[in-house]
Parts: C-alpha cells; sequence; structure tokens
C-alpha cells in the first residue's frame, strides 16, 4: 500500500493525497443545480418533518410547508411554535389569513435579523451534510436527493439525537 501524505490546501480546506500527485483532482459535476429543504424539528421528541423544494423558496411554498407541519401536529393537540428567521416569504401575506385561522395553535417566532446561528433547524442542516454530503461525489442530484432523505426517513418518527441537537437552552 503506498504511503498517503496530508497537504494543506487553502486555510481550511484538507485533503489527503498520494505523494506523487501534484495538484488533485477533485471530481465534480459541472452543473449548478442544487436542491433545499423546508424542515423543522419537534423539540419535545426529535421528529422531523420536511419538504423538498426544487424550485424557489416562496411565500406558496412557505404555505404549503406551514400546512404540512400543523397537519403533523394535529395528532398531538399541542400548539406549534415554529422559530424562523426573517426571510420576506416567512412573513408573507399570502399566508397571513390561514395563519391567523389558526389561532393560537399554531405561531411564528421569529429570530432576530442575521443570527441563524441561534436557529435549531441549521443544526439540523449541518449535520445532514457531515452525515450525507461531504467527501462524497454525487455525478446526479437524484443521489443527492435520495442520500438526504434517506436519512429524512430515520428521522420521521423521533430522535434522540436531535432532541439533543435542537435542545433550546
Amino acid at each position: 500500500m503506498d504511503e498517503v501524505h496530508f497537504q494543506q490546501y487553502g486555510s481550511s480546506c484538507r485533503m489527503w493525497i498520494p505523494p506523487e500527485e501534484k495538484d488533485p483532482v477533485l471530481l465534480h459535476h459541472p452543473t449548478r443545480k442544487g436542491v433545499g429543504y423546508f424542515g423543522a424539528v419537534r423539540l419535545r421528541d426529535g421528529k422531523f418533518v420536511a419538504m423538498r423544494e426544487p424550485e424557489k423558496f416562496n411565500a406558496q411554498s412557505t404555505a404549503a410547508f406551514f400546512r404540512r407541519v400543523r397537519q403533523a401536529s394535529r395528532r398531538s393537540g399541542r400548539r406549534v411554535v415554529l422559530i424562523i428567521d426573517n426571510a420576506k416569504y416567512h412573513h408573507a401575506r399570502l399566508h397571513r389569513p390561514w395563519r391567523e385561522a389558526q389561532g393560537q395553535d399554531f405561531q411564528l417566532a421569529f429570530l432576530p435579523p442575521y443570527s441563524p446561528d441561534l436557529n435549531p433547524i441549521e443544526r439540523v442542516w449541518k449535520l445532514v451534510r457531515r452525515l450525507c454530503l461531504h467527501n462524497r461525489y454525487f455525478p446526479e442530484l437524484n443521489l443527492v436527493i435520495t442520500t438526504v432523505e434517506r436519512q429524512f426517513r430515520r428521522w420521521d418518527n423521533e430522535s434522540s439525537a436531535l432532541v439533543r441537537l435542537c435542545a433550546v437552552i
């Protein structure tokens, strides 16, 4: 087996390459396609609700996600408080009548501007990237979707790992 040396490129990018390689080759798909997800974690038991958004995040897609979260929480009979950032589509007039019709059973708690570190779901996205995407080559976007959604299904019912990860102190 050949010896492998550690080399550092830039200030934060590190990779292992064989010593005979001068310039490492990093495979990547030559497109800028991506996929986004809405996500929410019930802090009590770690139940995870996600919805893929292949186009763009807007008032319509946000309203659809709010309805999905509300539907997922109906059996519990408990109030839902979503901790969210101040994205424009979270404040949209389009879904305001629906939100108001939910009364005290469905509320939005907006974080201060420019404070993503306070949002528990950001920790989940970081974990998903680490578990599913880091140091892996995906020649097709569908493989990314399959891999990520497989992890989401593991968290469908509940996850003690997500409870610990998203704990609000």
